[in-house]
């Protein structure tokens, strides 16, 4: 008897497969059971995302009875996502609780609506007059006047080679999308500004927009989604990006910069939603606009404009950050920066009055330190110290002995502690040899 033929698995479902399914659902007016935490995004469409892969593995496996085994959830989630998909929570959510992305804080978000409803609807004008009027006093400032920039100022405030801002340069050109990674205090964020005003050759700042990620970031922060607007109601707010890309693509001839300071410490996946595709160099542009899930349907169609770069900082020795996902990586450039005790850095303290022996126990310490931590099995060279902790320089160089034993006891010193948490007599030994004379 012949051997039976190779069953068919999820495994073997591919793109297309999952596309045939979408057609037909939309075709047909296929009805599907609503979706309870997770939507499938496509095309400016919510789809329940079980309910499609089993249909898509029904079609594909030619057996219109077949039962898809897979739980709902993150296996399927995660085969969708592997086919370069798009699947997030449905909103309203309570991001980052103990329930986040559960029915249940759903229903608890329900309870926080403050426009005109239950309770609102029967107060009275002028207790929401009140509410409304109660608000921080806003502190008027200017932008400081944008002055030429050019490489050769940027050589003299980094401490980094020609050969690697070049690089830099040329990555940020190319995809459009640069991130900066590497490990604590590497100048990261300060080396993202700078390459935003050599791209501008000034130093604009009404053409540079910096955001930090943080683990209650959200799409409706980053993107658009509706917010309260002091008078009880919401209304539909865009967010940083789409500002930056309204702004850019009003001036397509000019450059603009969006600057993601610790872009590893938010959920990207859900912060960028389904516009991660938009990032990449070659769908930039208007022939890629996109519906958004909030706009209305006679809404214009949402694009990122060419002449809008993005420069993302990485943070690699948080453990408590999960790893970025393949789908961001591949829309990003990235730079690996390293501390720097060498040349430019001693060259800078000597310019500012440092004594030679401050400086040669500054960095023989911290070169030390940093080989013992890149050599440690549970470290290694994410964790090592960067340059930057010593680049607010003392008074006069009469303080300078005080100011360094100042950063090695009060911000060095603690950060052994928490590396070598399980190795209290490693740490003291470390802490002993950095605080010596």
């Amino acid at each position: 008897m012949p051997d039976s033929p190779t069953p068919f698995t999820p495994a073997q479902l591919t793109r297309d497969h999952v596309l045939r399914a979408l057609r037909l659902i939309d075709r047909e007016s296929h009805p599907l059971p609503a979706s309870t935490v997770y939507d499938l995004v496509y095309k400016g469409r919510r789809y329940p995302p079980r309910p499609v892969v089993q249909l898509a593995f029904r079609l594909a496996s030619g057996q219109p009875e077949a039962a898809l085994p897979l739980l709902a959830g993150n296996p399927t989630n995660h085969l969708l996502e592997r086919l370069d998909f798009t699947v997030t929570t449905k909103r309203p959510i309570l991001a980052n609780s103990p329930h986040d992305g559960d029915v249940a804080a759903q229903e608890a978000m329900q309870e926080l609506y403050t426009g005109k409803g239950r309770e609102a609807a029967t107060k009275p004008a002028k207790a929401l007059q009140t509410a409304a009027e109660v608000a921080e006093p806003l502190v008027p400032y200017e932008l400081p006047p944008a002055v030429p920039y050019d490489k050769a100022t940027a050589l003299r405030e980094l401490f980094v080679a020609e050969e690697t801002l070049i690089q830099a340069q040329s990555a940020l050109q190319r995809r459009r999308n640069l991130i900066l990674q590497g490990p604590p205090g590497t100048g990261k964020t300060f080396l993202a500004r700078r390459l935003a005003w050599l791209g501008l050759g000034s130093t604009d700042a009404s053409r540079v927009e910096l955001v930090q990620f943080h683990p209650s970031y959200s799409y409706e922060d980053f993107i658009q989604g509706f917010r309260p607007d002091g008078q009880g109601a919401f209304r539909l707010t865009s967010g940083v990006l789409l500002d930056s890309c309204q702004k850019a693509a009003q001036e397509p001839e000019k450059p603009y910069f969006l600057l993601i300071d610790e872009i590893n410490r938010g959920n990207v996946s859900r912060i960028f939603g389904e516009l991660l595709l938009l990032l990449e160099a070659d769908k930039r542009g208007p022939q890629h606009a996109v519906r958004l899930p909030y706009a209305p349907a006679e809404a214009a169609r949402f694009f990122v404009p060419d002449n809008l770069f993005v420069i993302g900082t990485m943070n690699t020795a948080d453990r408590s950050l999960a790893p970025l996902d393949y789908a961001l990586r591949r829309r990003f450039a990235f730079l690996q920066m390293q501390p720097e005790f060498g040349s430019p850095l001693q060259d800078f303290l000597a310019a500012h009055q440092v004594p030679k022996a401050v400086i040669s126990r500054l960095v023989s310490r911290l070169t030390e330190l940093n080989q013992a931590i890149a050599d440690d099995p549970e470290l290694g060279p994410d964790f090592q110290l960067g340059h930057s902790y010593f680049c607010q320089l003392p008074a006069s160089s009469a303080e300078a002995s005080a100011w360094l034993d100042s950063i090695l006891t009060q911000e060095i010193a603690p950060l052994l502690d928490e590396y070598w948490l399980d190795q209290p007599a490693k740490a003291a030994a470390h802490r002993k040899k950095l605080l010596s004379k």
